[in-house]
């Protein structure tokens, strides 16, 4: 897998999706090299560092406790009523499940960072799609009682107020989510300024702990937090020297009057040993200390925030975990024994499976034909056709996996050859052996993107073969226009995907911001499309662009941490030009964990 934070590309974070090396010499289908999870062209070390300033600087001034304080600020002096010591007791898991649960996702868009806030407010939409219908808005747009319209509210402070920077958040959110039964999430910055507005009593009498006097700092240092522990897995935060903003540690408080403070997950500070609460919880407010959308991996501590939605949206969701294995990166160029072999073994241990299908192979330069062009449809291949419709007969669904799976003539990174290159997005590699990201082909529009989708449909037929209802994008990357293109034609997604600054907003922060992001369990992105999961990434026995090799102890142990998830998957690809071992070996290691495979056809 890969945590790519290709400098280029990102000023940000990538998660990719690990590499798939193709066949016969080619050594370069990464899917992979399109399915990161991050961000690209954001500043995240000026980012961190503004952050870490702000709070150094908070954490200087005075600090008046309690009612001193709410009267130093000439805010009311609130204190326990039976009302607020009630809601205190009260945890999301026993807030009735709505039917179709509705989800208010609230952002910041001020600041020198504020397009930040919709770049985490897409990742938080897209999760929250999985369990009913999600409004994202600025923060500031929210309006008194806003909350009572929603099943949950989810509100991510990536603009840290204070300074510089006036408090963008309306009083009436802070009024509404304090007074509120409803759940509410609070990721990252400002929970303390929701203390202060409440009154610091009445936020610790509701809440047991104090935000005022929590920190992102522990004993003058962020530390180094490399681990956080949830349902007794212990979940990865890799984040790169100079990038990192830190976790707040709770002030949890303890005595007569305080209600009891829940830690869902433990945060590790390796570099002295300290745990404290990564995600809490009391009365209606989970608090997770930061924005977990940065820097993300396949056994990564985001895997608690994608939990934790169940408490809030459907706390009655039953434990479950599925598996999805798919075949990647056939074409015309494939072996059909290779085909057959993987379709004897799947079918002999009974599991259904998805076939990627690239219907036109081409070698526009003759890269791996002695330097003469060739270009080979399905049609002219019956005998692999023929294993094709064989394995579609043993249990295989078939999905489209682009037209020819490359550009043009050129590098797009690597030599023009299907398989190997990007078809619907531009890119590089750098002198430091970096994937950077350039931006959508020259010719991107809803026009050219269904011309490749109508030519890819047409090779199917032309075939003999049915027509595809799932698709999976060239190494994971198109642009939004791309994207919309190619869920009007096919029933859903299976793959990571990328999602444009502008979404939401209309107002793009450029054509290469982006955050991309992979899910454990089906979604309704913000594309308004149905997007299956690919979550644990694929076997890789060889290094490449500096992403170490990804063998099945790796998948299995992604598997692992993906049990945290109550209703997840294991969901990964596999070439059918490597040994069937390997496959086995994942597929019996992801089965040990108690996963059930099933068909994709079937989400």
């Amino acid at each position: 897998m890969v945590l790519l934070l290709l400098a280029a590309l990102l000023s940000g974070t990538f998660l990719a999706a690990n590499a798939q090396a193709a066949g016969r010499g080619h050594g370069h289908g990464h899917e992979a090299v399109g399915g990161k999870s991050g961000m690209s062209h954001i500043d995240l070390k000026g980012w961190a560092k503004a952050q870490l300033k702000a709070d150094q600087a908070r954490h200087a001034k005075p600090h008046l406790k309690g009612s001193a304080l709410s009267a130093a600020a000439g805010l009311p002096v609130r204190t326990a009523t039976a009302l607020t010591r009630q809601s205190a007791l009260l945890r999301p898991a026993s807030v009735a499940a709505a039917a179709d649960p509705t989800t208010l996702v609230l952002y910041d868009t001020a600041g020198p960072y504020g397009q930040l806030g919709e770049l985490y407010a897409m990742a938080t939409a897209n999760l929250a799609g999985h369990f009913g219908t999600v409004t994202a808005k600025p923060v500031q747009q929210y309006t008194a009682g806003m909350i009572n319209s929603y099943s949950a509210v989810i509100y991510i402070g990536s603009t840290y107020y204070g300074g510089d920077i006036p408090d963008a958040i309306p009083a009436a959110f802070y009024a509404d989510a304090a007074a509120s039964t409803k759940p509410v999430i609070w990721m990252g910055d400002n929970i303390w300024n929701m203390a202060n507005s409440t009154g610091v009593a009445a936020f610790t009498q509701k809440y047991g702990w104090d935000p005022t006097t929590s920190y992102y700092e522990d004993g003058g240092s962020i530390g180094t937090v490399t681990q956080v522990t949830y349902k007794n897995q212990a979940l990865t935060r890799n984040i790169p020297a100079g990038q990192d903003g830190g976790v707040l540690r709770p002030n949890v408080l303890t005595g007569t009057g305080y209600p009891a403070v829940t830690r869902l997950a433990e945060g590790l500070d390796t570099s002295n040993g300290h745990t404290f609460g990564w995600a809490i919880r009391s009365s209606n407010l989970t608090y997770i200390g930061e924005i977990p959308f940065a820097y993300v991996s396949e056994s990564d501590r985001v895997i608690v925030i994608e939990d934790l939605l169940f408490d809030a949206l459907a706390p009655a969701t039953a434990e479950r975990h599925r598996a999805v294995v798919r075949l990647e990166d056939i074409s015309p160029d494939s072996d059909p024994t290779e085909l057959r072999t993987m379709a004897d073994y799947l079918k002999s241990q009974n599991i259904p499976y998805g076939i990627n299908v690239i219907p036109v192979y081409t070698d526009p330069n003759g890269t791996y034909n002695n330097g003469v062009p060739q270009t080979i449809t399905l049609a002219q291949r019956p005998q692999v056709v023929s294993a094709l419709k064989y394995m579609l007969a043993r249990g295989a669904v078939l999905m489209d996996h682009g037209y020819t799976h490359q550009y043009s003539n050129i590098a797009n990174p690597y030599d023009g050859v299907t398989g190997d290159d990007f078809e619907f997005y531009r890119a590089h590699v750098d002198a430091a052996n970096n994937v950077v990201y350039d931006g959508p082909v020259a010719e991107d529009s809803t026009a050219w993107a269904q011309s490749r989708v109508t030519s890819a449909l047409a090779g199917f037929t032309a075939a003999g073969l049915p027509k595809p209802t799932l698709w999976t994008t060239p190494h994971y990357a198109g642009s939004a226009a791309d994207y919309k293109v190619f869920s009007s034609n096919f029933s859903a997604r299976l793959e990571r995907s990328l999602y444009f600054s502008g979404t939401l907003s209309g107002n793009s922060a450029g054509p290469n911001t982006f955050i991309g992001q992979f899910f454990p369990y089906v979604v309704k992105d913000v594309y308004g499309t149905k997007v299956l999961p690919e979550d644990i990434g694929n076997y890789e026995p060889v290094a490449y662009n500096n992403h170490p090799p990804r063998l099945p102890a790796d998948l299995i142990a992604a598997a692992k941490a993906n049990l945290a998830v109550r209703d997840g998957f294991a969901s990964f690809f596999y070439h059918p030009y490597y040994p069937t071992q390997p496959l086995k070996d994942t597929i019996n290691g992801i089965k040990a964990l108690g996963y059930t495979f099933v068909s994709p056809s079937s989400l």
